[in-house]
């Protein structure tokens, strides 16, 4: 009976000296594990801030931060678990000794349990404690970052704690079932040999690697070639999922079958060296696969992330500019509107509120929706026809035209000037339903319009006509075309448009604002007042959140990038270490195993970042496109970003890899084993 209750005592020592012996693999672990709560509770306590529901334009920030708290879930659980994985074939040994010398699974068990409650404490007290030090700190960051008010007290709410601490009990509790699985339907000779377990080769092998070769060139094919249409983000997804597919066949079979290619050619594997390096990866690639198609995908990963990131943070006030090119737009109908006594009263009301009134333009406008075919704009494309897309085509006169671009262009009878927000128009005649002009001049500016050649998913046209007769003949035949009953009526409902920016103290230009809004809501020709200030904060707060979240996602992703590669050096060491012993007493020196085992990590380590530099070119193609749909237009900037983060993604990688191989080299040479030696 005594000899049970000590049995039963001793198991918490036990699992306490299990992971203070097996520190190389366990430490790790558990600060993934930290960094992981720490990560998690940042945005529990933000979302659970009332603050940050209830201050102006936090909307989009709030939103933002929901999802990436979901997708970080999404992300945490598997990568949790998949480190768990490594850390239990590194413990299969130890187990298996402790079974020999007479513990009984249920004892394992009790010790196994013990050890992830003390990982799950360790890692939610220190996430949880680190996340109060720096959570305030992170929630200003996101505040400056969003444009929303700094001068906010940060309170901490006992759900977040709740919520933080329930979610990864469940991911330890599913690390520590499947564990138990492990171990309990293992016999004690598996356990002690499960670190050494050999790996059987691919079936199917070069089908497999022909359906690699072809699911990532069908990927590359679909980044490279996707445009920006209804169709843009269903692309998008699947070229994420066949680009991964593809990686995961390619390492999988496909370099296996390249290892046997090389195999078959005597001259290069019967060399020293390459005989070691390819008849060691050959019987083991299948599970080295696992860990590289990782690797390659988590670098990726970090490298777009951080481009996006960067690229949206340099070119916002760009993103800006393009979705609001003025402070403030007045819209009146035009039949009623008196153009001069609103000018006269925007630039008193500016005098009195001691705000500085720059850039008023003031023109009349109408706008038509068409089906753009070529040259021709017809009638406008029903909703849901595949390929199809209808573009708005704004007609004003050339006498508005001069007067707000200070010009003096003079049209002949059926002359026009035509001018598109996007690429060019392209053509010296334009058809507008029934009616051919002939275009005397493309305009490649117009202040009222910012223009991008890359702004396809929102390109507007201005077809500015020689006097009101002519504009008038061209809405009456677009109403004509489109089926509209009061074609007159329709005729008359242009837009008197202001459009103005301003300069001032915040505060003397909110009470501009709300002085002209009353007087544009007094007026019977008012139709809305846009005060893009506000716009501008809306959309400050949704990139500011997007930014944020992507700083936060990239430390996520490069932690488990970092976690995979060390555990992987450590597997990787342990199972060479008994194989370059055998070498070492057959003969082989010293320089000729270092020599080795360095052309064998190169190998192992660069073949990744080698694909997730292609994947990263490729992607760019596809971020590309879709940055239009934000209105980020700059190329050159999202290329530059991409080139500089490839750059110093690099040398951090190289710099890993040179840690990490001292790491595999010490324990290959010497056999240092964080855990048991049996």
């Amino acid at each position: 009976m005594n000899k049970k209750i000590k049995k039963w005592r001793i198991l918490p020592k036990l699992a306490l000296t299990g992971v203070m012996k097996s520190g190389t693999v366990y430490y790790p672990y558990i600060a993934a594990g930290i960094f992981s709560v720490f990560t998690f509770f940042i945005f529990s306590s933000i979302l659970r801030n009332d603050v940050i529901s209830i201050l102006p334009h936090s909307a989009y920030a709030w939103m933002l931060l929901q999802i990436g708290r979901v997708l970080l879930a999404i992300i945490l659980l598997p990568f949790l678990f998949y480190t768990n994985s490594f850390l239990i074939k590194r413990r299969k040994k130890e187990i298996g000794l402790y079974n020999i010398l007479g513990l009984e699974k249920k004892h394992i068990g009790v010790m196994m349990f013990t050890e992830a409650l003390f990982s799950y404490m360790a890692a939610v007290t220190g996430g949880i404690v680190s996340g109060s030090v720096f959570s305030k700190f992170l929630f200003l960051l996101l505040l400056r970052m969003t444009g929303l008010p700094v001068e906010v007290e940060f309170v901490f709410y006992p759900e977040a704690f709740t919520e933080t601490a329930i979610f990864f009990f469940w991911v330890y509790a599913i690390n520590l079932v499947s564990n138990l699985i492990e171990v309990g339907k293992s016999k004690p000779t598996e356990l002690l040999s499960g670190g050494k377990k050999g790996e059987k080769e691919p079936k199917l092998l070069w089908i497999y690697a022909s359906i690699g070769l072809i699911t990532l060139a069908g990927g590359y094919v679909i980044a490279i070639r996707s445009e920006v249409d209804s169709m843009i983000f269903l692309n998008f997804f699947l070229a994420v999922f066949l680009v991964i597919i593809g990686t995961y066949f390619l390492f999988t079979s496909g370099s296996v079958a390249f290892l046997k290619v090389l195999k078959r050619n005597k001259r290069v594997y019967y060399e020293p060296a390459n005989f070691i390096t390819i008849s060691g990866m050959l019987y083991r690639m299948k599970k080295n696969a696992a860990s590289l198609v990782n690797i390659c995908i988590f670098s990726t990963m970090v490298i777009i992330t951080l481009v996006c990131t960067s690229s949206l943070y340099l070119g916002l006030n760009e993103i800006l500019y393009f979705n609001y090119p003025y402070d403030a737009s007045f819209y009146a109908q035009s039949e009623k509107a008196d153009a001069d006594a609103a000018n006269e009263e925007i630039n008193a009301l500016g005098e009195i509120n001691d705000v500085r009134i720059n850039g008023l333009v003031s023109y009349e406008r109408i706008a038509l929706s068409c089906g753009k075919e070529a040259n021709a704009f017809g009638v406008s494309f029903a909703g849901g026809m595949q390929n199809k897309h209808n573009y708005k085509v704004n007609i004003i006169t050339l006498e508005d035209y001069n007067r707000m671009e200070d010009k003096e262009e003079i049209l002949g009878e059926n002359e026009v000037l035509v001018f598109s927000s996007g690429a060019d128009f392209a053509y010296d005649t334009v058809r507008f339903m029934d009616r051919q002009l002939d275009v005397k001049k493309e305009l490649k500016e117009l202040k009222i319009e910012p223009k991008s050649e890359k702004n396809v998913f929102d390109a507007l046209f201005y077809i500015i006509v020689r006097d009101q007769k002519m504009h008038d003949d061209l809405v009456r035949s677009w109403a004509e075309e489109n089926g509209v009953e009061d074609i007159e009526g329709f005729a008359n409902s242009d837009y008197r448009i202001v459009r103005f920016n301003v300069e001032g103290d915040k505060a003397d230009k909110d009470a501009f604002f709300d002085s002209l809004k009353a007087w544009c809501e007094s007026r019977p020709e008012f139709v809305e007042f846009y005060n893009n200030l506000e716009g501008r904060a809306n959309d400050m707060s949704m990139y500011g959140g997007l930014l944020f979240i992507g700083i936060l996602f990239s430390a996520v992703f490069l932690m488990c990038l970092l976690l995979i590669m060390y555990y992987k050096q450590i597997s990787e060491g342990y199972e060479d270490r008994d194989s370059f012993i055998i070498m070492q007493k057959v003969g082989m020196s010293e320089k000729e195993i270092k020599h080795t085992i360095h052309r064998q990590i190169l190998l192992v380590f660069f073949l990744p970042l080698l694909g997730a530099v292609m994947h990263t070119v490729a992607g760019l193609f596809m971020v590309d496109q879709l940055f239009t749909t934000l209105r980020f237009f700059n190329g050159s900037l999202l290329v530059s970003c991409a080139a500089c983060i490839t750059v110093v993604f690099v040398i951090f990688y190289g710099l890993s890899y040179l840690m990490t191989a001292k790491t595999y080299y010490k324990i290959v040479r010497w056999g240092e084993s964080p855990a048991v030696n049996a």
